[in-house]
């Protein structure tokens, strides 16, 4: 049996390089709202997917955040 894999499946890698980072999900609709949270401490790493209800996922501090597009860093506030 095929498992089929949906368009929206992506996963995301985020590996934090400072304590404290926050990892948001947002939900799909017409009213963007945070449905989840996690905060993660130095080289912590989550995995994360899009989903049928995440549309986003939103980082706030210093982490690595690799996609299927390639890897970039977020910054910390100043």
């Amino acid at each position: 049996m095929e498992k089929k894999q949906s368009a929206n499946s992506d996963f995301v890698v985020i590996k934090a390089e400072d304590d404290g980072v926050n990892v948001i999900g947002l939900t799909r609709g017409t009213d963007t709202r945070f449905h989840h949270s996690e905060k993660l401490d130095y080289g912590e790493v989550m995995i994360a997917q899009f989903t049928e209800h995440t549309s986003a996922i939103k980082v706030r501090g210093q982490a690595t955040i690799m996609t299927a597009f390639g890897e970039l860093k977020s910054e910390k506030k100043s």
